[in-house]
């Protein structure tokens, strides 16, 4: 694949993986409303997202999106199969059970995963990420 075509591919696969993170954190900041109460506003839930344990287990993913924004902001350096394989190796590690370093990801996730919103959005990335032939 030239580098177009995977520049392509990879910046149609951004934002699915934005609008799936976003779901989590809708779960995520349901959950913590339940114990705690209303969220005051999207300040405090920046802060909430940046300094609470609850919310701790988003930041794999948040950490994948942001390399990736990082990796096709850089116009001048040509993508390769490896950036393809290399974001098919994360998220596969992400979801991978035998993965321990990502287990609480996969708790929050699968809490998560009964929402509606997730399980559509998932579905999106997903159907991307298949379509990027390696």
């Amino acid at each position: 694949m030239t580098d177009a075509t995977l520049r392509t591919k990879l910046t149609a696969l951004a934002p699915a993986l934005r609008h799936f993170h976003s779901a989590l954190l809708d779960f995520a900041k349901g959950e913590y409303e339940f114990m705690h109460g209303p969220v005051g506003g999207p300040f405090e839930l920046y802060s909430l997202v940046m300094n609470h344990p609850q919310f701790q287990w988003l930041r794999p993913l948040s950490g994948l999106m942001a390399t990736l924004d990082e990796v096709l902001d850089a116009k001048d350096t040509p993508l390769t199969e490896r950036n393809l394989s290399d974001v098919r190796q994360a998220l596969g590690l992400l979801f991978a059970d035998t993965d321990t370093r990502f287990a609480e990801f996969r708790a929050g996730y699968g809490r998560a995963k009964g929402d509606a919103r997730v399980r559509e959005t998932e579905a999106k990335w997903r159907e991307l990420l298949s379509g990027l032939e390696a």
